[in-house]
């Protein structure tokens, strides 16, 4: 199994990373083309990237490697010939069970030590390579916009020399009041040797300039401007075109870049900080005075002033506001409410401050508690992922790349909205933290165990012709019958012996029949409806019979047990058990009565069938009581 599993297992991990890889380059290709990088530092950081895919690439290369595994070696028979020689499903799963406690064990040990190395790498890298300015690159007939402080114009360019011809530039460094027009017939362009400044070479051309920052009288109407005309003139800009590494410590004190203990450090430290100013903001809210009363009064204790709480005051009576109006003029009472009102909005402000401040720190402590959450999520759905792939290739029988990817897709798409709606929802604080990153394993575990209950115990999952039957029964369709003559008859039938079988079976019909003659009323049918217990006594003895009869070697008999109609069960027939129920649905009329049309619908139906088993059994009846050797 582990010579099987393996290879795959590896080869669908690396062409997994190679797919999330490409996404992640895709989504970041703007930050890294036409900045004239390395190629080792491109390396550096796609292998950082690499690693920080990891946690995406794993499960999917887990179910996918045992979808394949366990469909090559269904569909070889090799799962058969396992379990014919005794061994169970269970048993050929066990090496790859231990193999995935393994892989979830060192799936933890790389998230809490390896993964925030990587993080903060690739984000201190990937910022650094954000903020280079970009391969200098003037294009023709457009504005060069690249450069800080300057727009450029270039009508054309000898790409042999280096040679700009028919240039025009907007110096805008120092604001576009005091914006600075440079018109050149030709010049070149080329960098410092420490590659941190631009040196522009010009040729015959003139230069604009208006003085609006030597002008510092306000009152004059004049501006100064300058006209300057040139044979050839040299610029120089500040451009930095080097490569610079930020510093990792940053990053590193972000939560991407820490592990356990420094999480749960950083968690108690923030949460101890929210309960303190809490606890203050409450106290200064309950300590505030009120209607002019302090909360406090000076008390003297051992001959020292000391403040202790104000007593209770119990009203006699509610406090009429309205009378604070009753002695005031119109002028008075406005005032009032506009004082009142400048009041509650600045306290109002005040406390909104308050929360946004505590709103910050309770977010630092669920993108943290997401964080150390996902050091046991990863681990625990590669087991999930493994107990759901390993059973479900056992019952499709599909081995390749075909079926196998397609289940896995669609599996992988499944949990990935699951588990980035909860990620979502505990980032928001819209569930706890712990609920929301585990929403996805706990969704995608009931399925895990359906299916291996289902795989072990070789049931049906996939047969088509078993949800058909279940939806028919659902819906009350009606199943047809199917009997065989048999080739070899171990029990003849004996005929005394049938025809009093079926005797008995239309009695029991026939009295079903008298028992419930009419269609029933409303009422009756939620409190009463149709007996379960006879419906299951005539299915039941229907089902015996026609089970003795397929033994006759009379092949006209066997064809006429075909017409026999399946008695069903439907809760339609009786909805329930209970007679309060019946009267609660009854009393629901918009409910009550489409079900009530449709369960006499159904009744009827049922009686129908029960005629038709009287009626098929009186013509085997007739055929029995033929003098016929061959019975």
């Amino acid at each position: 199994m582990l010579q099987s599993f393996l290879p795959l297992f590896l080869m669908t991990f690396f062409i997994c990373l190679f797919i999330v890889l490409m996404q992640f380059l895709w989504r970041y290709v703007d930050d890294l083309v036409g900045k004239g990088l390395e190629m080792s530092v491109i390396a550096e950081l796609f292998f950082y990237a690499a690693l920080t895919m990891v946690p995406m690439a794993l499960p999917l290369a887990v179910l996918l490697a045992s979808l394949m595994t366990f469909g090559n070696l269904g569909e070889r028979f090799e799962l058969t010939a396992m379990k014919a020689s005794g061994i169970s499903l269970l048993k050929t799963m066990r090496p790859l069970m231990v193999l995935m406690m393994f892989v979830a064990i060192g799936a933890f040990f790389f998230q809490n030590n390896v993964l925030p190395v990587a993080q903060t790498k690739m984000w201190t890298l990937l910022y650094s390579m954000r903020q280079k300015s970009p391969e200098l690159d003037i294009p023709e007939g457009v504005f060069y916009d690249q450069i800080p402080g300057y727009n450029l114009f270039v009508k054309a360019k000898n790409r042999e020399t280096g040679v700009l011809y028919d240039l025009m530039i907007y110096d805008v460094s120092r604001g576009f009041d005091n914006a600075r027009i440079i018109l050149s017939d030709s010049g070149k362009m080329s960098f410092t040797e420490d590659k941190t400044h631009l040196f522009l070479k010009l040729y015959s051309g003139e230069s604009f300039e208006n003085l609006r920052e030597q002008n510092s009288s306000n009152s004059s109407q004049n501006m100064p401007y300058r006209r300057e005309s040139f044979a050839d003139k040299e610029i120089l800009v500040a451009f930095d075109a080097n490569f610079t590494r930020m510093d990792e410590s940053g990053m590193r004190n972000q939560y991407v870049g820490k592990n356990m203990s420094e999480l749960q450090e950083t968690i108690d430290s923030v949460t101890i900080k929210v309960d303190s100013i809490g606890s203050a903001y409450g106290k200064a809210i309950k300590e505030k005075p009120y209607f002019g009363i302090q909360y406090y009064r000076n008390a003297y204790r051992d001959g020292k002033v000391v403040k202790v709480p104000q007593k209770t005051v119990q009203l006699e009576q509610p406090l009429n506001v309205d009378s604070i109006f009753a002695g005031a003029t119109r002028g008075f009472a406005k005032s009032y409410l506009s004082q009142a009102l400048v009041k509650a909005k600045r306290n109002k402000q005040d406390y909104e401050f308050k929360s946004y401040s505590m709103q910050d720190d309770r977010k630092t402590i669920r993108r943290h508690g997401i964080e150390m959450h996902k050091k046991f999520t990863l681990s625990f759905a590669c087991i999930v992922f493994f107990f759901i792939g390993a059973p479900l290739g056992a019952i499709i029988r599909k081995g390749g790349l075909g079926m196998p990817l397609v289940i896995s897709v669609i599996l992988f798409i499944f949990y990935y909205i699951i588990d980035n709606t909860g990620y979502k929802m505990a980032r928001d604080g819209k569930l706890d933290v712990w609920e929301g990153m585990w929403l996805s394993s706990v969704i995608l575990l009931p399925l895990g165990i359906f299916f291996t209950y289902k795989a072990v115990n070789d049931s049906a999952v996939f047969n088509s012709d078993s949800y058909l039957r279940f939806f028919q029964r659902l819906l009350g369709r009606n199943v047809v019958r199917h009997i065989e003559m048999k080739e070899v008859v171990m029990d003849d039938v004996e005929k005394i012996y049938a025809l009093e079988k079926i005797s008995g079976l239309m009695q029991r019909c026939r009295d079903f029949l008298g028992r419930y003659s009419g269609r029933q009323g409303y009422i009756a049918y939620w409190t009463e409806g149709f007996s379960r217990h006879d419906i299951h006594a005539i299915s039941s003895e229907l089902e015996r019979t026609v089970e003795y009869l397929s033994n006759s070697r009379d092949k006209l008999v066997i064809n006429k047990l075909c017409d026999y109609p399946v008695i069903r069960s439907l809760w339609l027939y009786h909805p329930t058990n209970y007679r309060w129920v019946g009267w609660l649905c009854a009393i629901l009329v918009p409910v009550g009565i489409p079900v009530y049309l449709m369960g006499i619908k159904s009744q009827k139906q049922l009686k129908h069938e029960i005629n038709g088993v009287i009626g098929v059994s009186s013509e085997v009846e007739s055929l029995l009581s033929q003098d016929r050797n061959d019975i």
